[in-house]
């Protein structure tokens, strides 16, 4: 038997603890070993729950206890989440987590403690939720160069964009409607301004190139600024709108961002609606190969980390090597990069048609009918530089949104 420990009891928290309790003989079966949740580490009473019966308030019962092999981390946060997952690990203990803020600030860190200690720092849960990726990243795709990741990574902002698409609704009614449904929390900032896609694909980038990508330096935009009348375009365009993580190596260049694109229907990510999720890479060699599922929610997520904890299980006493060095990743700055720009302008086509042309060159123009005082136009391909210098020619940019 191998007594396992799980830190914090809320949604994901209960979620492992359920998952192991409904399908404990298929992962006993899978570990080879019988899985015990010998603590529950919180510090909140549960009056009722089975798990008060193993409900403990101080870390140190979990960490000096020799008979725990494994913990799971499901707290969420850096701190303290860092401190019990380090000492942890020291104390040749594996770890298992979702937590996606501790993974893209301390990863290359936690994975040589881990490995100094003939231990492992898994976090499959951490970017796909549910969705199988890191896996793939670090044991299957090993054969390619990969030249990119496109995900999908934040089920709140792809149901609200979702939404905004098929139902002609603004943002902030949709956000409203998200936040009753329980998909965005009451300070949504981190989904909708792209913090949390942002983290996720750092830690896909680092494992895609093997060097530490620092999520502070990724150009981050969220979907704040994206309107309904957007959509009105997007829609006479066959195209929709959707939140990308990206990575791509291109030219000696790695380029890495967050930020709204509109995209038509032959794109592999166009129908990908709702609170799913979805990440794209293209391999050299492979092609492209996409991962879906979804990405978040309570047993989705909680089914990584047990898969995790299977795997930690079956490795407890093997170091399962992850190519993450702490050496920076160099990442160009976006302003180089290249593609298309849609840009709304205000006013009148006809009469400042000659403007545009002077500013960009040839460019499509495309107007909708019921938005008024308004055109759109969509340039050729530029680098972001150059859309910026030829962007400050004109007065009356509402907005522009990057496509694929």
């Amino acid at each position: 038997m191998i007594n396992i420990a799980v830190l914090g009891y809320g949604t994901v928290g209960s979620g492992v603890v359920e998952v192991i309790r409904t399908n404990g003989q298929i992962i006993d079966k899978n570990a080879g070993q019988n899985i015990n949740v010998k603590y529950v580490l919180d510090l909140r009473e549960f009056p009722g729950d089975p798990v008060m019966d193993i409900l403990v308030h101080d870390y140190d019962v979990i960490l000096n206890d020799p008979e725990v092999e494994v913990i799971a981390e499901v707290m969420g946060g850096v701190e303290p989440a860092y401190t019990f997952v380090k000492s942890a690990l020291e104390k040749g203990k594996s770890v298992c987590t979702s937590n996606k803020e501790l993974v893209a600030k301390h990863g290359p860190e936690l994975l040589r403690i881990a490995a100094a200690h003939n231990r492992n720092f898994m976090f499959e849960a951490s970017v796909g939720g549910g969705i199988p990726i890191i896996r793939p990243l670090n044991n299957a795709i090993t054969a390619d160069k990969i030249n990119s990741i496109t995900g999908i990574l934040n089920g709140t902002t792809n149901y609200i964009l979702t939404k905004m698409c098929k139902e002609g609704l603004d943002f902030d009614a949709v956000l409203k409607e998200a936040q009753e449904l329980g998909y965005a929390e009451r300070n949504p900032s981190a989904d909708v301004d792209g913090f949390d896609a942002c983290r996720k694909i750092a830690i896909l980038c680092s494992l895609a190139y093997g060097k530490n990508v620092n999520y502070e330096n990724i150009y981050t935009e969220g979907i704040t600024k994206i309107t309904d009348i957007d959509f009105k375009y997007a829609n006479k365009l066959g195209r929709s709108v959707k939140l990308f993580g990206k990575a791509e190596h291109t030219e000696g260049q790695f380029y890495v961002f967050v930020t709204p694109v509109m995209i038509d229907d032959t794109h592999p990510l166009f129908s990908v609606n709702g609170v799913f999720n979805a990440i794209l890479v293209n391999g050299n060699v492979l092609g492209d190969v996409m991962f879906y599922g979804s990405g978040a929610g309570k047993l989705p997520t909680a089914s990584a980390v047990v898969s995790d904890i299977v795997d930690a299980v079956r490795n407890l006493n093997h170091n399962i090597p992850v190519e993450w060095s702490a050496e920076e990743l160099e990442l160009s700055d976006i302003r180089s990069s290249k593609k298309r720009f849609f840009v709304r302008l205000s006013g009148d086509t006809q009469a400042r048609a000659e403007e545009v042309k002077a500013a960009f060159g040839d460019v499509e123009f495309i107007s909708v009918e019921g938005v008024e005082n308004e055109f759109a136009f969509i340039t050729d391909i530029i680098s972001e530089a150059d859309y910026e210098e030829k962007a400050s020619k004109l007065n009356g940019i509402i907005t522009r949104i990057r496509m694929e």
